[in-house]
């Protein structure tokens, strides 16, 4: 068994490093237009093609942990972190800018939930479902952490200052990520606690097929809202103010809803989870349509669509564990969700083209749709897995 000051000490680390990073644009995109004059399309593009490198990146990274172990992966990770927010502040051109969110590409990678899953299930096996929703507690707070602190820095240090102090942050991460264990030998097939959920071949590849849709799908989403959540809100009618504390609901909701995962999920079919958050994905969207009236509307929403993806981010670490085999979880895991890498890598601009062209509500009615066809995978694997071969 791993400490639990261990356990809350990779939680942390995720705080820190998706604050510094993944939300970093939703902080920042629009200081960023301001002042550099570069179009939308290509600020965002600089996130996106961060999406992307963790895309192509991921299947090489998982099989690294499974031979190498997930602490010094994580700590490189985190050293890219700091690298990239440094050359972010400092860059003064695009081809400086792109390169910096191509370092922060692969340091999301090396050092997100994806990365310490992988970690965690070659340290524990099948004993990693609960620490794996551990960590998800603290790193469900990042948006809601940071995304203040991010335009408290602004006003006081500029962007470019607020992304210099990410960079200095994101070296917290480090020792923190040396009180892992380094695991003696990955584990075995042998070592295994119970077999997988699935039994024949074609159930493998069906499972596997539909839990990479669901990933997919459900990082399209977190993409899309991660980039663009405060300034829709602002644009169906709140203050800046007003939208950032309502958008901040959503880290508030992912916590809550993973709290209670901690709580009482040992009694529920992860794969039952799975279809649920999916579910609940789609109800948030729903309320978004409210949020242009008032704020206790955008609140309402932040905080459902929080929940439904902090269980999802959950899920997508326990669902593989009981589908698959978990001595191959890094390589097999980071080629399925290579996918929601490269598609959520179109996210933000597609998101931005769509509220260009229709307006905010056209994106919420872009989400709803996406999300509806995450629900139906998700009823199609919980249908798959409870259905034994003859």
């Amino acid at each position: 068994m791993m400490r639990p000051w261990t356990v809350f000490n990779l939680g942390l680390t995720q705080l820190i490093s998706w604050g510094v990073t993944y939300y970093l644009i939703g902080a920042f995109g629009n200081l960023i237009i301001e002042d550099t004059g570069w179009s939308r399309e290509a600020v965002y593009g600089g996130y996106s093609l961060a999406l992307l490198v963790m895309g192509l990146s991921s299947a090489p990274v998982g099989a690294l942990i499974d031979r190498r172990g997930g602490r010094p992966v994580m700590i490189g990770g985190a050293w890219l972190n700091a690298l990239g927010c440094l050359l972010l502040a400092l860059g003064g051109n695009l081809a400086l800018y792109f390169t910096a969110w191509i370092m922060l590409g692969l340091g999301m990678r090396m050092s997100l939930y994806d990365a310490a899953f992988a970690t965690l299930a070659r340290l524990l096996g099948h004993d990693a479902r609960r620490p794996m929703s551990q960590i998800t507690l603290l790193g469900g707070l990042a948006s809601t952490v940071f995304w203040p602190i991010g335009s408290a820095l602004a006003e006081t240090l500029g962007w470019r200052g607020a992304v210099f102090a990410y960079a200095a942050l994101s070296l917290l991460a480090i020792p923190l990520l040396i009180t892992l264990p380094v695991a003696a030998r990955p584990i075995t097939s042998s070592s295994r606690s119970s077999t997988g959920r699935v039994e024949t071949a074609r159930q493998k590849v069906w499972a596997a097929g539909l839990f990479a849709l669901i990933v997919t799908l459900a990082n399209f989403l977190n993409s899309g809202m991660s980039a663009h959540m405060i300034g829709m809100m602002v644009g169906l009618g709140l203050s800046a103010t007003t939208a950032i504390m309502a958008a901040s609901f959503r880290g508030i909701g992912q916590s809550a809803a993973r709290f209670c995962e901690v709580l009482f999920g040992a009694r529920v079919d992860p794969i039952a989870l799975n279809l649920f958050a999916t579910v609940v994905l789609l109800v948030s969207f729903v309320a978004g349509f409210l949020a242009v009236s008032t704020w206790q509307a955008a609140v309402v929403f932040a905080f459902i669509y929080g929940a439904g993806n902090g269980l999802l981010t959950i899920t997508r670490g326990t669902v593989p564990l009981i589908l698959f085999d978990p001595a191959s979880y890094g390589r097999l895991v980071g080629k399925l969700v290579a996918p929601s890498f490269l598609l959520s890598a179109t996210a933000p601009i597609a998101y931005a083209a769509t509220i260009t062209r229709y307006g905010e509500a056209g994106a919420l009615l872009l989400s709803a749709a996406v999300a509806t066809v995450g629900a139906f995978a998700a009823l199609a694997l919980f249908v798959l897995s409870h259905v034994r071969a003859p």
